[in-house]
């Protein structure tokens, strides 16, 4: 799709694959990205943006959009690999190998309760850190010294989403974390500071939808949605060039 190459794995198969990854002897610093119509249109107005999506080593279909994107070329996806669901799932596997996870991202109070619940709800599962995401890049060196002093098998960041994934990539192999994900607002959610979308818009695959909804703000970046279809509608023959 566009020179990315979406995974086609299931959420089973892909908590599968990560988990593969985590428990490699090489523990290869990763990056996974959950990738969403936004995301992708970003990548195409920014040669930047789209450097660090092909370089990611697992691109997940998060949104409902790029489901649909892919269902048009030769290579569509099992299903749709939700952000938050994903981060559950992990963190439910790592309760059978005692995976440590560091927290990086929203405010103090998100973070402390996002903190304090993931432990409650998977015990197994070690907290070894966590911070608010709001530092600036001078204090980069002392955010990445104390996630590796952390020593987390998993490192989950939740940050404005034009610096979220960038940050990840830029410090990648500094941090030397085996799996590192962009997980958005999930520690809103997670907290309980905010809702997810209701089932029925999740069944109607309308989440976008129910966030705009909620937070009007959003419009403008919301307008990349239609642009996406639009331009899946006419550049079918552009989506699958290899990277």
């Amino acid at each position: 799709m566009y020179g990315l190459q979406v995974s086609r794995l299931g959420m089973e198969d892909t908590v599968k694959y990560i988990t593969r990854i985590i428990q490699s002897e090489e523990r290869r610093p990763s990056q996974v990205i959950t990738a969403n119509p936004i995301m992708v249109m970003k990548a195409l107005e920014e040669p930047e943006y789209m450097k660090i999506m092909r370089e990611a080593e697992l691109l997940v279909p998060d949104g409902t959009g790029v489901v649909w994107a892919a269902a048009r070329t030769e290579t569509p996806v099992a299903e749709r690999v939700a952000g938050f669901d994903l981060l559950h799932e992990i963190m439910r596997a790592g309760e059978d190998y005692h995976w440590k996870v560091y927290l990086l991202g929203s405010t103090p109070e998100v973070i402390q309760a996002t903190a304090e619940r993931l432990h409650l709800q998977y015990p197994g599962v070690e907290i070894s850190g966590f911070r608010d995401g709001y530092f600036k890049p001078d204090q980069d060196a002392e955010v990445i010294a104390d996630i590796r002093r952390a020593d987390p098998d998993i490192l989950f960041v939740a940050r404005a989403a034009d610096t979220q994934e960038p940050w990840i990539a830029r410090y990648k192999e500094q941090l030397g974390v085996p799996l590192m994900m962009g997980v958005g607002g999930s520690f809103d959610v997670i907290s309980g500071k905010s809702k997810r979308a209701p089932k029925l818009f999740q069944k109607l695959r309308a989440e976008w939808l129910y966030r705009l909804l909620k937070e009007p703000t959003r419009a403008g970046r919301m307008l990349a949605l239609p642009k996406f279809v639009l331009k899946v509608v006419r550049d079918k023959e552009n989506m699958t060039k290899p990277r």
